[in-house]
């Protein structure tokens, strides 16, 4: 059986188009020992590729990682082989908040090895990831978060709070997790030994890593939301809970950001208006990740700036041309930074923090 995809994305939405199925979009992770990584990939992707699962998982020694859209009709099939296998018997699978918007969050199906599941630039071999802080359920999240002697961090990166995040936390601006471990730890964490230090993220899966690492390094009142984000928002609405966070949870598929409540909280980086679309300039030498409201869409079409837009419109022969002997990338660890950011004057930053208290 062939273990990976050939077919080009034209190919790929019709296939899925033709198939009829409605999916489910499904995220889930698992610290854990696998020695073989390559096979359990490849295990994977043969049960899955069978019952047309579609999204991206990442395996490696310590574990999975999967953010998937699974068949409703096959749902139950997929549960099942997934309790087949020891180590995830009854893992908890996070339903997507809101799936409206994208017909097709994911496109194909890719299982990767990776060193890590979660890039973390630590290396320690006494680490031990499974030893993590203690999870909060959502009710327990709002009950030790509304105690003063609190720390509430934002774990995720400067564009994905800038849409969204719970009050009174504080928002590292931060790239990548990487790079949030030691600038959290020095400049939040020391020095607040004694406080509740409680963490949360999309889904919970680096949060989990921080807490492990954080009780590694001392810190005993470690705490994280579990299922982050994600199971939180679903269990305030299943459980009559408050539910504490404002905004959009931003997301790693074509849906871009799930709505937990109506407020928007950012504003368009090209003029300044409310909004919380993130989109990606349509320059194919550019690809920035930025806020984008609909007036601007329109008028800049899509693009992050009017040198992007007249690029854009080029013939394709000339683009390349354009591109030919330049590095490109998709400025994925400088999402929202950008000179040509009219409104958000973000300009790409040396290393720094900066930390805001959110207002309640």
């Amino acid at each position: 059986m062939q273990l990976w995809n050939t077919l080009s994305k034209e190919e790929l939405v019709k296939k899925l188009n033709e198939s009829g199925h409605e999916f489910v979009t499904v995220s889930f992770y698992h610290y854990v020992q696998i020695p073989n990584p390559q096979l359990f990939r490849d295990h994977l992707f043969g049960q899955w590729s069978k019952i047309d699962v579609v999204g991206r998982t990442y395996v490696a020694h310590e574990g999975i990682n999967a953010q998937i859209s699974v068949p409703i009709t096959h749902f139950e099939r997929f549960r099942d082989e997934l309790n087949d296998i020891e180590f995830l018997n009854g893992i908890r699978l996070n339903i997507a908040v809101d799936d409206a918007g994208i017909e097709h969050p994911f496109l194909k199906l890719k299982i990767k090895v990776r060193n890590k599941i979660l890039a973390d630039g630590l290396n320690d071999q006494t680490f031990d990831v499974t030893n993590k802080g203690k999870h909060l359920s959502a009710l327990e999240f709002n009950e030790l978060t509304a105690d003063p002697n609190t720390i509430l961090i934002d774990f995720r990166n400067h564009y994905e709070s800038e849409v969204g995040y719970f009050k009174g936390a504080l928002t590292p601006d931060v790239d990548t997790f990487r790079e949030s471990l030691p600038i959290i730890e020095e400049t939040i964490l020391k020095g607040n030994e004694d406080k509740n230090i409680v963490m949360y993220c999309t889904g919970g899966i680096r949060c989990e890593k921080a807490s492990a690492w954080y009780k590694h390094r001392g810190f005993k009142n470690v705490h994280q939301l579990e299922g982050g984000i994600i199971k939180y928002a679903n269990d305030c609405e299943a459980l009559g809970v408050e539910n504490r966070f404002i905004g959009k949870n931003f997301v790693f598929d074509e849906r871009r950001g799930e709505r937990i409540t109506e407020e928007i909280v950012a504003n368009c980086h090209q003029c300044g208006e409310p909004s919380d679309t993130h989109t990606n300039c349509l320059n194919d030498g550019c690809h920035l990740l930025f806020i984008q409201c609909e007036k601007c869409k329109t008028e800049f079409d899509n693009c992050c700036s009017a040198e992007c837009r007249e690029i854009h419109h080029l013939p394709l022969d000339e683009q390349r041309e354009l591109r030919k002997g330049h590095q490109i990338s998709n400025k994925i660890f400088k999402k929202g930074r950008s000179e040509k950011l009219i409104f958000k004057q973000n300009k790409e930053k040396p290393v720094s923090f900066v930390t805001e208290l959110k207002p309640e």
